[in-house]
């Protein structure tokens, strides 16, 4: 398991559509989860102990951003063949388990991975209303062990900036996880 951090924001890159099938048998584009004040997009999986140690908080997280008008979206990525725990139906479950408040969605190609440019899971892309990228950091300090309960919410405060005014914070910590796990074809 090799442990990466995510790049420096790019900030004004434009969101790349996508057309993924989600765990509750729908599709989802960029247009489907967009809300009025921007998009979370999340490259999760369910094997991942970075994940494991942050899902509570990215739910926690999705539910007060949503009440800002900021839509999310879960990605995985990952290829389950050596890890299958990440498989389709693994991710039903564990959305169904956690009441995901967001759709989890099967990069089944890991095209949008690659055009994302997304490294680890967790790594998180927040974007404004023009979808332009405003976010791209950690959700809080935790690593493969939730960071403590009084943690500064990084992802959580630089959407709500994002919500407010259109723009990111300008000092952002990378997110840090567990490679992205490619298809070795």
């Amino acid at each position: 398991m090799a442990s990466l951090e995510t790049p420096v924001c790019d900030f004004g890159w434009k969101a790349i559509d996508f057309d993924l099938p989600g765990v509750d048998g729908k599709h989802y584009n960029l247009a489907s989860v967009k809300s009025e004040k921007g998009l979370l997009v999340m490259f999760i999986c369910n094997h991942c102990p970075y994940v494991k140690a942050v899902r509570e908080r990215i739910i926690r997280d999705v539910n007060e951003l949503r009440e800002q008008g900021i839509g999310a979206i879960a990605i995985m990525s990952n290829d389950p063949s050596d890890y299958p725990e990440d498989s389709f139906e693994n991710m039903g479950r564990v959305a169904r388990e956690y009441a995901y408040p967001f759709p989890y969605v099967w990069d089944e190609t890991q095209e949008v991975a690659k055009a994302y440019g997304a490294v680890c899971t967790p790594d998180f892309f927040g974007f404004n209303h023009k979808l332009e990228l405003q976010y791209r950091g950690r959700l809080d300090a935790s690593r493969k062990e939730a960071a403590r309960v009084d943690a500064r919410r990084d992802l959580f405060e630089g959407m709500l900036q994002v919500a407010r005014t259109g723009a990111g914070p300008k000092d952002q910590i990378p997110s840090i996880g567990c490679s992205i796990k490619w298809r070795v074809d």
